[in-house]
């Protein structure tokens, strides 16, 4: 229940960044259960913005990052995830 409040959270903040989002898909993947390379966490986001725009946004933990939370990796994606609407408005404005 705590993850879902923080990529909802995260998810509404993106509103600041581009205000015409059609549409905000998270995905929260833990593909690997081998003991020996550890569990690493996968975050892949996914958003539509008019006309036609598709950014996505893909985080997972690194081995050295595995005992890292996965509070972690939801941020790191999300920041992706902003760095790409901010360039794709700056884009938007110029033309």
């Amino acid at each position: 229940e705590e993850i879902d409040e923080l990529i909802r959270s995260k998810a509404g903040r993106l509103d600041r960044f581009c205000d015409h989002i059609n549409r905000c898909d998270v995905v929260v993947e833990h593909p690997n259960h081998s003991q020996h390379s550890g569990n690493p966490f996968r975050v892949r986001i996914d958003v539509t913005v008019p006309p036609g725009h598709e950014l996505v946004a893909d985080e997972k933990q690194a081995e050295h990052e595995m005992h890292e939370p996965l509070s972690k990796v939801i941020n790191d994606a999300f920041k992706t995830m902003e760095r790409q609407l901010k360039t794709l408005v700056e884009k938007q404005r110029r033309q």
